[in-house]
């Protein structure tokens, strides 16, 4: 960690970044905090820095920190000044966070637990649609593509569907309560068999598919237990399902045979289909699957099956793959689950509101110009410009004091401006004006490259005499109500 950074921020933000780090102290590091000469640090770019830092500004510092959201090619603009220039969190609240993790990375590129991604409905697909899906949780996180088959369905395309899977580079196992299926399956190369049991467990001698094997009588860990040992007097690998039943209808007894099994059996290959409980029950599919993987990095379990069937279960896989990371960086590193990712929070924020309701009302106090910021506390919604500060918890109650006329580009603007505020605060989601709302991996977040600036916005477009956000200027001041302040000029 550098001896002595730079913190660069704008008029506004020069205040927060002070209190921040000082209440940060005592720090690793030496610091000094400079302002660039522009309101707003967020607009910050890289030939701004250039154009403004003099070198002894930075002369006696190691490094020098800018807003998480400025633009431009910091390497660039670091081999420029002849100092590391780098990006700090996004929101200056966040700096405790952002140092804390400094310490000490967060790698999230290992995982121990193999996802076996089922395509429920194979028969019913053509061979083109099996590997569209298959491509799909592949892109996921799957390690195994699971071939569904339905009961009673004809799959006369099995064997071609797995050659195909095959020469596309992924790994197939087959799933079916038909052993006509499972020996055809073998006979194709699966490398997996989904699901033999103790009187079933002959037609692992055939091939070298490697079988799951779960109980012939429903919650027995006897007789999968003779299944295992009749595996290993063939001499062949296999897996272990004691099979996760739904809430009220074993549940919990099934977790108890899986620590039983594990207990019983340390290095035992142990799979979990996780289905039973993401799409069976009626919650957020995020959470489920944290809680799961959870008992998962406990217990060892090596190998888990994951279905995206139910509609509110349409990113199960993903939630699957960044659990399994998550809790083997948290096991690795001897700590709670906190603070290694955001991706399975999707509803809710752990730290939603990074300013508070006297925080919004200094800033408010210190702006000179129409542009209307929005901001959220835990009080609500605020609005403000240099005209005056307004705060509700509807955004239609503000529409009769906002001074933007003939100008659709702009209303239209503040309008969902004001709709993603008002979802943050009901929720308790972070909102950051001109930002899409964070909605963790239930969103595919697209690629967003902090070296260039962002494109112009279709309401800027057809009115170039005023930005978004700009309101109207009165002619004279008008008087407020409720918790809307007057505002003066100078």
């Amino acid at each position: 960690m550098a001896d002595k950074i730079l913190f660069l921020t704008g008029k506004l933000a020069e205040p927060s970044v002070q209190q921040v780090l000082q209440e940060m102290a005592p720090l690793p590091f030496e610091y000094r905090v400079h302002q660039l000469g522009l309101s707003v640090a967020a607009l910050m770019t890289d030939k701004m820095i250039a154009r403004r830092l003099k070198p002894e500004d930075y002369k006696d510092c190691d490094q020098i920190m800018v807003p998480g959201r400025c633009r431009g090619d910091l390497d660039s603009l670091s081999r420029e000044l002849g100092i590391a220039v780098v990006r700090g969190p996004e929101e200056i609240k966040d700096l405790p966070i952002y140092f804390g993790k400094e310490r000490k990375q967060r790698d999230l590129s290992r995982y121990e637990v193999n996802i076996f991604a089922e395509i429920v409905d194979a028969p019913e697909r053509d061979i083109d649609g099996i590997l569209e899906r298959a491509r799909y949780y592949r892109d996921n996180g799957a390690d195994v593509i699971d071939i569904g088959c339905l009961p009673e369905e004809p799959f006369p395309h099995l064997e071609d569907a797995i050659q195909a899977l095959h020469e596309n580079g992924f790994k197939v196992s087959v799933d079916s309560l038909s052993l006509s299926d499972l020996s055809r399956a073998t006979k194709a190369g699966a490398d997996y068999l989904l699901s033999l049991t103790e009187k079933t467990i002959d037609l692992a001698k055939e091939s070298d598919a490697i079988p799951v094997l779960v109980p012939a009588e429903p919650g027995s860990i006897a007789s999968l237990e003779r299944a295992m040992e009749a595996m290993d007097k063939i001499g062949k690998p296999w897996i272990a399902d004691p099979i996760l039943d739904p809430i009220h209808f074993g549940f919990t007894a099934s977790i108890v045979r899986y620590h039983e099994l594990r207990q019983k059996y340390p290095q035992a290959a142990i799979m979990m289909g996780v289905g039973n409980l993401t799409e069976l029950t009626d919650a957020d599919t995020s959470g489920i699957n944290a809680m799961l993987f959870g008992i998962i990095s406990e217990l060892g379990i090596n190998c888990v099956l994951a279905t995206e069937v139910s509609p509110h279960a349409r990113r199960a896989i993903r939630e699957a793959d960044v659990a399994r990371r998550m809790m083997f960086a948290a096991r690795e590193d001897n700590s709670l689950p906190r603070d290694f990712t955001g991706d399975l929070l999707v509803a809710h924020e752990r730290r939603p509101f990074t300013d508070t309701a006297e925080e919004i009302a200094m800033l408010a106090d210190n702006i000179k110009d129409p542009n209307y910021r929005i901001k959220i506390a835990p009080e609500g919604i605020f609005m403000f410009n240099r005209n005056g500060l307004m705060r509700d918890t509807d955004p239609f109650e503000f529409y009769p004091q906002l001074l933007v006329k003939d100008d659709p580009g702009h209303i239209f603007y503040l309008g969902v401006e004001l709709a993603r505020a008002q979802i943050a605060w009901q929720l308790g989601k972070r909102y950051s004006q001109d930002e899409e709302l964070e909605w963790g991996c239930a969103v595919e977040k697209p690629k967003e490259d902090l070296t260039e600036q962002k494109p112009e916005g279709p309401t800027m477009k057809k009115k170039k005499h005023r930005a978004c956000g700009t309101a109207d200027i009165p002619d004279s001041k008008k008087g407020r109500t409720g918790d809307t302040a007057d505002k003066s000029d100078s």
